[in-house]
């Protein structure tokens, strides 16, 4: 039953559809491409205009980069507190040609709204704000004390976000954050997310001659450097999927028996899966359960093998250098730093003459399954949407999460709003209207039951 402070809102929520999607494609239209540094300042201004005008207390942050909007709302020091994290930048638009409709002229087709960044994060932030809007026209006030944290360069590794937040830590004082952030489960049904894993991202490469040479004339006596990274490579996974980097799995924490029973109770269609994928089978090791595989298990992938002749037809050319792209995705508690010391010992074991190039990356982040802020927004989804969602202890992708759970030792959660097949990052983005409109209403619920601790 809907409480007799959130129906009002949730009524006012439903009378405003049109005007919600309309003001959606007003913001979407704003391109704020971070990598091309396209629009941020214009939209960073927007974000402040509009967050001000609903009477929070709102700045833009510089910082050596993109700026943070930073917007409080505080009610009652007694009452809970939310920090709301999402980010204002997106992907680059490329390859255009691929675009039905221009990225950055908002198109409604078939029940979704097709832009850059509708999805990633756009239309996510934007629901999150119109839930804050909307307690605030009927109530005149918010339920709880409330952080808005808007980011401008996630799509670019967050590289100022966790200097920001040390900086800031009283001003971010917080009781836990939430995420509005990635796809909901492919049938439509809402999820909440404990962690992300991190990541480390690297390049291995080596030079074994002056120049290339002829496969003939120097074959057998010229080093291969595309052979050198495969033997290398090789060294570092097995066949059956075990990587075999010395040290590299010491730090894991072991997964608790609350994870691995809320992993089971997850929906798989695994054969529609393989089929939509175009798979023949599942990566090595076969018996491996297919959530524990995105959740509780690093990875080690290799992003791009270089070198040599890719034209048409054939050369005989014997390459003196290549280059390997690499990342190994982390799970809790393992860092960036502590996986680059093993890669880099084990390639001074293996193959001493290849160089390796740190690229950056990110810390896991890991809210325990028992946090009371968990249940009380599993029980907001509940009311809002009217069924319970489901609940992942980790998600396969990375968020700078670590921020909140490692530098504000607060519990963090990502709460996604959109369509599994948003297309974040690829042509043709897209939001589903109607998820869009029930995240404003979740997002309303959260507050509404906050404020009633």
């Amino acid at each position: 039953m809907t409480s007799e402070t959130l129906q009002p809102v949730l009524d006012h929520i439903g009378a405003r559809d049109d005007e919600y999607v309309t003001r959606l494609i007003d913001y979407v239209k704003n391109p704020s491409i971070s990598a091309h540094n396209i629009g941020i300042r214009e939209v960073s201004e927007l974000l402040v205009a509009m967050l001000g005008k609903m009477g929070m207390a709102v700045e833009s942050v510089p910082t050596k980069g993109h700026p943070f909007v930073l917007a409080k709302y505080e009610v009652d020091p007694a009452k809970p507190t939310v920090l709301l994290y999402g980010h204002y930048d997106v992907q680059p638009p490329d390859p255009l040609e691929l675009w039905e409709s221009p990225p950055f002229e908002p198109t409604i087709r078939n029940g979704r709204i097709y832009a850059r960044g509708v999805g990633d994060n756009k239309g996510q932030h934007f629901a999150q704000i119109m839930a804050l809007e909307a307690h605030l026209a009927v109530h005149g006030t918010l339920p709880c004390n409330v952080i808005f944290l808007l980011e401008g360069e996630e799509e670019i590794g967050s590289p100022q976000i966790a200097d920001f937040v040390r900086a800031n830590k009283e001003r971010l004082k917080t009781d836990f954050v939430v995420t509005a952030d990635g796809p909901l489960h492919e049938s439509g049904r809402a999820t909440l997310t404990y962690g992300v894993r991190g990541m480390c991202s690297f390049e291995l490469r080596v030079k074994t001659a002056a120049r290339d040479a002829h496969s003939g004339n120097y074959g057998g006596v010229m080093p291969n450097a595309i052979w050198t990274l495969v033997h290398l490579l090789g060294t570092m996974k097995t066949p059956d999927g075990t990587i075999t980097i010395d040290g590299l799995h010491d730090p894991i924490l072991p997964v608790t028996e609350a994870e691995i029973a809320a992993t089971q109770a997850l929906p798989l269609d695994l054969k529609g899966y393989m089929a939509n994928m175009g798979l023949a089978k599942l990566d090595a090791p076969a018996d491996r359960p297919f959530w524990d595989r995105l959740m509780f298990h690093p990875t080690l992938t290799i992003n791009g093998l270089h070198g040599g002749y890719g034209g048409p037809g054939s050369k005989s050319v014997l390459p003196c250098e290549a280059v390997a792209k690499c990342d190994i995705r982390l799970v809790e508690a393992m860092t960036p730093e502590q996986v680059m010391d093993c890669v880099r010992a084990h390639v001074a074991k293996h193959a001493p003459e290849v160089e390796v190039i740190f690229h950056g990356g990110m810390l896991p982040s890991k809210t325990d399954f028992d946090s009371p802020w968990g249940q009380v927004i599993q029980e907001a989804i509940t009311e809002a949407r009217g069924e319970a969602p489901l609940v992942y202890p980790c998600a396969g992708g990375s968020l700078p999460d670590y921020v909140f759970t490692k530098i504000l030792g607060v519990p963090a959660f990502v709460m996604p709003y959109a369509n599994a097949d948003e297309a974040n990052h690829a042509p043709n983005e897209n939001m589903e209207i109607g998820l869009f409109l029930k995240g404003i209403r979740t997002g309303a619920a959260l507050l509404d039951r906050l404020g009633k601790m």
